[in-house]
């Protein structure tokens, strides 16, 4: 029994180790990647898109307001909606990495980590034949190998998260949460998909909803959005 349950606890400590730790250290440390840009304007970002539904009416939403937003997509539905993709690209917006599948990188080995990285560059390349430079893991979660594998692109992370995944968040708290970032350099996530595990497939409908007043709002006072290609290394 002592010895059964010192390898499960020997186990637990590898696990440990190889995912949680690594995430705590490098968010904490800010090891390599970027909460905050160090220009006079906010980032707005989105995850876990293209949606067919719901991400053409965001672009339209920015389009109308003039707002370069940044992308970070799941590779297999790039392939699914490439069309979505060079929209995007078309409009002016960046386009970043979210792993071919929604995957988090606690249970990705080295090798699969790096299969993601460049099967989603892949994808994202043949739509827009450009050089793909940033990159957010799922969830915000690394392991002991990411920033080796992912060494080749900015990883951006966020200041300020909003929990738009979940219906009664957009619904309730989203619009006030949006309205409180006013802070130069704030990178803010968002959520164009609502197909993710944990997630209501309804909710990006709601956090448009909120998004629209917002960028209404702040269209009125002059509130300057940038989008990551459009900054250098110094602003990262």
């Amino acid at each position: 029994m002592i010895t059964f349950i010192l390898i499960i606890a020997i186990l637990i400590l590898l696990v440990l180790l190889y995912s949680v730790i690594p995430t705590v250290l490098i968010r904490v440390l800010s090891l390599r990647i970027t909460k905050r840009t160090k220009t006079n304007g906010m980032a707005l970002t989105f995850d876990d898109g293209p949606n067919p539904e719901y991400t053409p009416q965001l672009l339209d939403l920015l389009k109308k307001y003039g707002v370069k937003a940044t992308f970070f997509v799941v590779g297999s539905k790039v392939k699914q909606y490439p069309e979505i993709i060079k929209r995007m690209n078309r409009e002016g917006h960046t386009i970043g990495i979210h792993h071919f599948k929604h995957i988090s990188g606690w249970i990705l080995s080295p090798f699969q980590l790096k299969k993601q990285l460049k099967m989603t560059e892949v994808a994202i390349s043949n739509c827009t034949n450009e050089k793909v430079t940033f990159y957010r893991p799922p969830w915000g979660h690394f392991n002991l190998f990411t920033l080796l594998m992912s060494k080749k692109y900015n990883i951006i992370m966020w200041s300020d998260i909003f929990g738009d995944w979940k219906t009664e968040n957009c619904k309730n708290t989203l619009l006030d949460q949006l309205r409180s970032t006013n802070k130069q350099g704030s990178i803010l996530l968002l959520h164009d998909s609502g197909e993710n595990p944990g997630a209501d497939e309804e909710a990006p409908h709601y956090m448009l909803q909120s998004l629209e007043t917002y960028l209404k709002e702040n269209h009125e006072t002059g509130t300057r959005y940038v989008t990551l290609k459009n900054l250098s290394e110094e602003d990262l």
